[in-house]
């Protein structure tokens, strides 16, 4: 018998396990929302906030990754489809896969350096979302604690340590279905135990159909709370399917596909994790600490055809890409209380580490068939080599130390002013390998290292008349590909007229803003931000990889509200007005026509309700907006983005029987999830190429619905 059957075997054999739940974190004297838990008088910027399990439940999400648009101004999307990491869009930025976004889930790192596919690639496909214990997010780069890719935000996700004993069912009109098995033990003095796992297909829309299949496991033993506890838990998954990248528009436009077509039918991944990790804390009348440990090892395929017949006339232009990695790290932090006079401060030290063992390579593949060295097989002669070497191909072991210390200090100066100030030293090292030969026939190795100090501080005015008032600086980073770093993979490098790629990318942020609660049952936060980076990473549709590419600035403002004009209700709005531009004085080096960042949203927002506690009832509604975007440097070439309405409504039957039902894109609006403009080529298409729109659609109106049963 597989163990997750055998244990919940045993969970629901002892009937009085039936009425554990899963809750919010258990915080002292903190006022909470449905959504949200109010940080007045205790965050140190204006954007940081603290996300509910109950939004976690209530969000309508197609997909687990879209259950992160619970963080203000955030938009999760895809443009290849199911089993990929998503694309996520905040603060005028496209992150990509998770560029300067830094993702944790119980302290464990989720984004992957040196990628196969995307610098910081970050894939949530492994979550089990029954498992979630709401999350953690800080945007900007104040927190000291933050290292790698948080310089836009972090988000660090809790693991629940006890879920009701249940069975979940799912079946969707797009073929999306699911099958949830779990529950929690209790073994006595606070300990317990709990397992869970999940089944899930998806074909969506998409000719051929996605047939996305996920297998994921967990097993989590834990004792007290998450300020005096321990915990232990494994995660394991796996999935495989196809997938749709974007599409030339003028392919739908001539008939050669449908609009959910794709032009290279064999397009798939196939993907595997498994991790085991620990946390542990106490704390005393003066002190806190805690520590977590981890291991992770993933392997990754992709196969994608970006740009069709462009640069192998003959065999098509798909490629694989691969990553086996296995990643080994911790930290620790120890904060001391103190009072000096009337003055009352604390201090934290802190220090971070990760290790990154990682096999890489890219091949050029033909219905994800190999083709030997990138040589393609001709009707007749000998063997065309296309771009055979470093452009096309590339082979590349990879081992990545990253270290940082760091120290934070919180003073309480007044009863109306506070300040946080930190400092971190990054210690970063990078070697890297490569197994394909150099135009001399010597294999590449090379090492680099970098450090990067990075001071961070926050002035806190207030509370007065329930309103708080901040002043926030500071520097964070991201890391490069080592692979463009060192030049073993030119096209990840910035042309050589800009110069080298650097190790590691400043990027320094200022921010203004306020938290009040000055309205009755309204929390309201509104901060204005700029961040400068030394380097953007864009998107190079030709390798399927990010590339370092020229300086950039972002300026904006971000207004969120919540709204509770009865226990059972909430009405909340969260708006994301920015400015992106290049600013470098030359764009020419950079291949850029214009100032403008392709990709970068101007406007992001939500409105929605959650009900909760209406009698039998419970239910989300979620109004997601993206706006327009440029598409190219000159800002010639734009997409218009979209609108996105999804329902979630809930009834509970009987104290153990609840139905669901979710639809989502309820006004069926046709538009793209994700678009590009650059250069493919059709079969008889000149040889250059065309440049052209390409576009990834948004999924249809479809629902989903659910039964839960608790035992």
């Amino acid at each position: 018998m597989p163990w997750p059957v055998a244990l919940f075997a045993a969970l629901i054999s002892n009937p009085s396990l039936a009425d554990i739940s899963t809750s919010a974190t258990s915080l002292s004297e903190v006022v909470v929302t449905a959504s949200r838990i109010d940080l007045l008088g205790r965050a140190p910027t204006a954007s940081q906030g603290q996300i509910t399990e109950q939004e976690i439940r209530l969000r309508p999400a197609y997909r687990v990754g879209q259950l992160l648009e619970s963080v203000p101004g955030l938009v999760v999307t895809v443009h290849s489809g199911e089993g990929k990491a998503p694309q996520y869009l905040l603060r005028g930025f496209n992150l990509d896969h998770g560029t300067d976004l830094a993702d944790y889930i119980d302290g464990m790192p989720i984004n992957r350096p040196t990628n196969a596919h995307g610098q910081g690639y970050s894939d949530l496909n492994f979550e089990i979302p029954d498992t979630l214990d709401g999350l953690d997010f800080a945007k900007g780069p104040y927190d000291a604690a933050n290292g790698d890719f948080s310089a836009v935000a972090a988000i660090h996700q809790h693991l629940a340590d006890e879920i009701a004993n249940q069975i979940v069912l799912d079946a969707g009109t797009l073929n999306d279905d699911r099958v949830f098995i779990g529950g929690t033990r209790r073994l006595g003095g606070g300990t317990r135990l709990l397992g869970a796992f999940e089944f899930a297909h998806v074909d969506g829309p998409f000719v051929p159909a996605d047939n996305f299949q996920k297998h994921a496991a967990a097993l989590r033993y834990s004792h007290g709370e998450s300020a005096a506890g321990y915990s232990l838990t494994a995660l394991y998954y796996q999935g495989k399917g196809n997938f749709s990248t974007d599409q030339p528009l003028r392919a739908v436009q001539e008939g050669l596909i449908k609009r959910f077509g794709t032009l290279d039918p064999s397009d798939g991944t196939r993907n595997e994790r498994l991790s085991l990790s620990g946390t542990y804390a106490a704390r005393g009348v003066d002190w806190e600490f805690s520590t977590n440990a981890y291991y992770v090892h993933s392997r990754q395929t992709l196969f994608n055809d970006f740009t069709h017949f462009l640069e192998d006339p003959v065999n098509g232009d798909q490629e694989q890409q691969d990553e086996a990695r296995s990643l080994a790290g911790g930290a620790a932090a120890l904060s001391v209380l103190s009072r000096i006079d009337a003055v009352d401060t604390q201090t934290t030290f802190g220090i971070q580490g990760r290790y990154d063992d990682v096999y890489l390579d890219r091949r050029h593949t033909r219905a994800r068939v190999v083709l030997s060295y990138c040589e393609a097989a001709q009707p007749t002669g000998p063997a065309i080599a296309y771009n055979v070497g470093l452009n096309a191909c590339s082979e590349d072991r990879v081992h990545l130390g990253d270290e940082g210390l760091y120290a934070t200090n919180t003073t309480h100066w007044s009863a109306w002013l506070r300040t946080t100030v930190g400092l971190r030293e990054e210690f970063y090292q990078a070697q890297d390998r490569s197994f394909i030969p150099l135009a001399d026939g010597e294999l590449f190795s090379g090492m680099r290292d970098a450090t990067l100090a990075q001071p961070k501080g926050s002035l806190v005015l207030g509370p007065w008349s329930n309103t708080e008032l901040y002043v926030s600086a500071g520097r964070g980073f991201h890391s490069d590909d080592a692979r463009g770093v060192m030049q073993t993979v030119p096209i990840e490098g910035v042309p050589a007229a800009a110069g080298p790629t650097p190790l590691l990318v400043r990027e320094d942020g200022e921010e203004v803003g306020l938290r009040s609660d000055l309205l009755a049952k309204t929390h309201l936060q509104i901060a204005l931000f700029n961040i400068a980076a030394q380097s953007e990473l864009i998107y190079d549709q030709d390798q399927g990889q990010d590339q370092a590419s020229a300086p950039s600035d972002r300026k904006g403002v971000e207004f969120s509200a919540q709204y509770r004009p009865s226990p059972w209700l909430e009405l909340n709005a969260d708006l994301s007005f920015s400015r992106a531009r290049f600013t470098t004085h030359s764009l020419a080096a950079y291949g850029f026509d214009g100032p403008y960042i392709p990709n970068a949203p101007g406007f992001v927002g939500s409105i929605g309700a959650l009900v909760d506690g209406l009698g039998p009832w419970c239910g989300g509604l979620q109004m997601r907006f993206l706006g327009a975007y440029p598409l190219v440097s000159d800002n010639s070439q734009r997409d218009a983005g979209y609108s996105e309405t999804n329902l979630e409504i809930g009834y509970k039957v009987s104290r153990r029987l609840s139905l669901q039902v979710q639809i989502f894109n309820l006004f069926n609006v046709k538009a793209n999830a994700a678009a590009y403009y650059y250069v493919t080529r059709l079969p008889g298409e000149p040889a250059a190429g065309l440049a052209d729109h390409q576009n990834h659609p948004l999924e249809p109106l479809s629902a989903r619905f659910s039964a839960f049963a608790t035992f």
